[in-house]
């Protein structure tokens, strides 16, 4: 297991992987990390969340599937185009998840290798997503972006 506190102060993450196998490991993130977006920071903070998903799970191999807790993933990469509306990875993993919700199908899972290219919260040392923020570490920009989230409201 991996200690990833913030969402709750004892939150934790499953790494599994069999060496004898050809399939990609799994990690299941409970609420860490969501399809395109994290969880609330309920008992931790910026640093904590910035730790977990930027050098614990963004340093895992790019083909990890990623299992999240909730299916949030419609409602997070709206919030990401809002962020970086000019991400083309976004654009096409928002309408990709929109038809599959719409058929009634699940988004999950990800990879370690689309989270680092449309998630926000996983972009955070990137330049659109610091100049999106206007601050200067990625940890900044992460309290900022959770901050901005908690009252995010999508235009229909």
């Amino acid at each position: 297991s991996l200690a990833t506190p913030c969402h709750t102060s004892g939150h934790i993450c499953y790494f599994v992987t069999d060496p004898n196998s050809q399939e990609s490991p799994i990690v299941f993130t409970g609420d860490t990390l969501f399809l395109g977006g994290c969880g609330r920071f309920f008992e931790g903070t910026p640093q904590q969340m910035y730790e977990a998903l930027c050098n614990i799970l963004g340093k895992m191999p790019s083909a990890t599937r990623v299992y999240c807790g909730h299916e949030y993933s419609v409602s997070n990469l709206i919030f990401a185009e809002h962020v970086e509306p000019d991400n083309p990875d976004i654009q096409e993993k928002l309408k990709w998840a929109k038809q599959r919700r719409e058929n009634g199908l699940t988004t999950i899972p990800s990879t370690i290798r689309e989270e680092l290219s449309y998630n926000p919260f996983m972009r955070v040392d990137t330049d659109s997503v610091r100049k999106h923020t206007g601050k200067n570490s990625g940890t900044e920009a992460m309290g900022y972006l959770r901050e901005e989230k908690n009252n995010f409201k999508a235009k229909a």
